[in-house]
């Protein structure tokens, strides 16, 4: 098992998707697989809710449902771990301070500029090359 924060640009890429190769959707069957183990709070949740239910990106009700309910049947809930240094974007914080809430965790992101380059946070690819390359 692998246990990682998405951050929710990764799972807008994933449902916008058609590319069944693209690490972003590689990303999402692979949880629906039970290879990878969510890592969440309600913080994230509301933020997957907001982002994921604008109209703008015209995403199926059912596909964002069925995600945000298997993440919470079957992620792992947990309290923030807290990152004493600055962010490059502060509302992001929770994200990261989540996947350092425990010591075998990633954060999984498409905007590598909004977090420090630590080594516990990668793109999909990098992700995606790391544990699932075949």
């Amino acid at each position: 098992m692998i246990y990682a924060v998405i951050d929710t640009n990764v799972w807008v890429s994933a449902l916008l998707t058609h590319n069944a190769t693209s690490p972003t959707d590689r990303i999402f069957r692979l949880l629906f697989d039970g290879k990878i183990i969510a890592l969440y709070n309600e913080e994230i949740l509301a933020e997957y809710k907001n982002v994921l239910y604008r109209n703008k990106f015209k995403l199926p009700k059912a596909d964002i449902e069925e995600l945000l309910n298997y993440i919470e049947n079957h992620g792992i809930h947990e309290d923030r771990a807290p990152y004493g240094e600055a962010m490059p974007d502060e509302d992001d914080r929770v994200f990261l301070e989540i996947s350092l809430s425990r010591e075998d965790s990633f954060l999984v992101t498409g905007n590598l500029r909004h977090y420090p380059r630590l080594p516990e946070v990668l793109t999909p690819s990098e992700f995606i090359a790391r544990f699932f390359a075949s």
